[in-house]
């Protein structure tokens, strides 16, 4: 069986994913996510964990968090890793600052998944016009929905509002991970 397996930063991202991947897999796709408790473990263990991944047909996806670091560094770093435990081909992605990045990019689905009206207008603001620029998105995203998000319980209900075409979400790197997503699951064909 073709499988996906998503290394994870934290448990929000396997949250907002399993609301979005259901809608752009094929049935015969397992997914299996691998969450860490933050990056110092994703660093940590990500090598001997995909070292340990025997089961052939397996795309990998390794997802983390910019926060406040060089984020071609980062995923530099990830890649390297990805290569000493022999995945070449798993894709790296990195969310632009944080994963809440990606829920300013379409922040009518936000306004869906948490019930707030009319929160699309803030994606008129200048301030959250480049949603992969925002420098702390999460203490953003409470603010304006009146701390109706909450990083687990929020993301699980707009992962399942973001959009899956190409463009429709404004964040850049949500975009990125999409066309990941995509090309690794080809290689799967």
């Amino acid at each position: 069986m073709k499988q996906l397996v998503l290394f994870l930063e934290e448990a929000s991202a396997k949250a907002a994913l399993e609301g979005l991947l259901p809608r752009l897999l094929q049935e015969e796709v397992n997914v299996r996510y691998v969450v860490f408790e933050g990056k110092s473990d994703l660093k940590r263990q990500i090598v001997k964990r995909l070292r340990g991944w025997i089961y052939p047909e397996t795309a990998f996806i390794v997802l983390r968090d910019q926060d406040s670091g060089d984020c071609r560094e980062i995923k530099r770093k990830l890649v390297g890793k990805c290569a000493v435990a022999g995945k070449h081909s798993a894709t790296v992605r990195i969310a632009c600052r944080e994963l809440e990045s990606w829920y300013f990019g379409e922040l009518e689905a936000v306004g869906k998944a948490l019930k707030v009206d009319k929160l699309s207008k803030f994606s008129r603001n200048s301030k959250y016009r480049n949603p992969d620029k925002i420098v702390k998105p999460s203490v953003e995203l409470a603010k304006i929905t009146n701390k109706k998000y909450h990083k687990i319980s929020g993301s699980r209900e707009i992962g399942k509002y973001l959009s899956i075409e190409l463009e429709k979400n404004t964040s850049v790197s949500y975009n990125h991970f999409i066309n990941g997503l995509n090309k690794a699951l080809a290689g799967l064909s």
